[in-house]
This record gives structure tokens, C-alpha cells and sequence, in this order.
């Protein structure tokens, strides 16, 4: 009987393995260091072939000097991130595969 209980608890903790991470809510700090405002954000996980939405919405901007809190709750599992930002000169950066789940702080940089 004690075999056949220690069998079922190596069963439930096979197939818990098995199922995807949840989801969870990424914040983190952006710092604009360039010289120009940030007027959009976009992220997206590095495996889509689109961008999500602006994160900065609302006709929000990130001046130079200063920082934010982003919040990407996009429901997705994923850790690798790419970003796009496009200054108030219309001066457009990507960045490839920044992994968000480890990430603190992020600073833009002329």
C-alpha cells in the first residue's frame, strides 16, 4: 500500500512538470539617459512576428532625464523580449531578445 501511494505522488508531480508556467505580470524601471523623449514603447515576445502595443499609451512620454515603471501583462510565458522605441525626433531602436523575467531596470542611451 505505502508503494502505491509513493507512485501516485511520482505521478502528480510528473504531470505537474508538464504543464506551462503561468503567466505573471513583468515590471520593471525604464530609464531615459539619451537626450530626446521616448514617445513610444513597444515589446513583444522575440518569437512573434508583431509588435504588441504601445506601452507608453494614452499620448504618455518618457522625457530624457527622467524614468517609469513598465508593465508588460500580456499573458505571455515567455522571458525573451524584443523592444522598439521611437524618440520624439522619429529616430526608431530595436532591441532583440532583452529577458524581462531577469530584468531590473532597463536605460535607453543615445
Amino acid at each position: 500500500m505505502n508503494t502505491i501511494i509513493k507512485g501516485a505522488a511520482a505521478a502528480l508531480v510528473l504531470l505537474g512538470s508538464a504543464l506551462p508556467a503561468i503567466a505573471e505580470d513583468i515590471y520593471f524601471t525604464l530609464y531615459n539617459e539619451s537626450s530626446r523623449s521616448l514617445h513610444y514603447f513597444y515589446a513583444s515576445p522575440s518569437a512573434s512576428s508583431s509588435w504588441g502595443g504601445d506601452l507608453l499609451a494614452g499620448g504618455h512620454t518618457l522625457r530624457a532625464g527622467y524614468n517609469g515603471t513598465v508593465t508588460i501583462a500580456d499573458g505571455s510565458t515567455e522571458c525573451y523580449y524584443d523592444f522598439k522605441f521611437i524618440m520624439a525626433d522619429g529616430s526608431q531602436t530595436e532591441v532583440g531578445e532583452v529577458n524581462i523575467c531577469e530584468l531590473g531596470s532597463y536605460t535607453i542611451y543615445d
